[in-house]
């Protein structure tokens, strides 16, 4: 590594890389030891239950002919890119918002590679309660939310430019 990637918070990839293995690994688990469909009860509230995802979260998008595979594999390389030069200008002690970037970076990196390579997301955890069913999700989706928790937490909590101004 060289000193500048010291210092800026594209040490934080790591983070990335991890979670995007982490996905990628419980996905290809699933493929190889699932049927499309198939459902495996772990808790009375809980399934591994297989799917294929042709839209966005919550399958917005899901019946739109095709065309949704290309525009959202647009906006998540976008995004990835803007997060990966927001890394770069942020400190790497800047933990909580370092850490924010690199769990969504994670995520959009995770579908889009499921997008561009199979045509859909590959989505396994499902919870549900008696009747009612929240869609199915994987862990690139669990990153994506993670990591907007803790940009919400920040612009909550965190430091703000007047209070910078007032420390320095």
């Amino acid at each position: 590594m060289t000193k500048s990637t010291e210092r800026s918070g594209l040490v934080w990839l790591w983070l990335s890389l991890l979670l995007f293995a982490v996905d990628f690994g419980t996905k290809a688990l699933v493929v190889a030891n699932m049927r499309l469909y198939e459902s495996i009860e772990l808790l009375p509230f809980f399934n591994f239950t297989y799917m294929h995802n042709y839209g966005a979260a919550f399958s917005f998008l899901s019946e739109a002919g095709g065309w949704q595979r290309w525009f959202l594999s647009a906006i998540a390389v976008a995004i990835s890119s803007l997060l990966v030069y927001w890394l770069k200008k942020l400190p790497a002690k800047n933990w909580l918002l370092c850490s924010a970037y690199a769990l969504v970076l994670s995520g959009a990196l995770g579908n889009l590679y499921d997008r561009l390579t199979l045509g859909y997301v590959v989505d396994f955890l499902h919870f549900y309660y008696q009747d009612w069913h929240y869609p199915a999700f994987n862990v690139a989706d669990m990153a994506i939310v993670g990591g907007a928790g803790l940009l919400l937490f920040d612009a909550i909590f965190g430091d703000n430019a007047d209070t910078q101004e007032k420390k320095a």
